[in-house]
């Protein structure tokens, strides 16, 4: 059973809101991931899913310095 379907059977809740208004944020439900980082590297990276890892760059991608 995926993950979103176990929330959704248990919790009554979904992936994403049946009517989204416009312009707001929604951020699904993490997936299940096999690889995840140890906790230490977690925890100098901010998150255990190397697929959310995203380097800061600042004002090297377009931002005033």
């Amino acid at each position: 059973m995926k993950l979103d379907d176990f929330i959704n059977e248990h919790y009554g809740l979904s992936k994403l809101p049946e009517n989204p208004a416009y312009a707001m944020a929604y951020v699904p439900f993490q997936q299940e991931q096999d690889k995840v980082y140890s906790p230490d590297q977690g925890l100098v990276s901010g998150t255990m899913f190397p697929s959310l890892d995203k380097p800061f760059y600042g004002s090297k991608c377009g931002g005033e310095k």
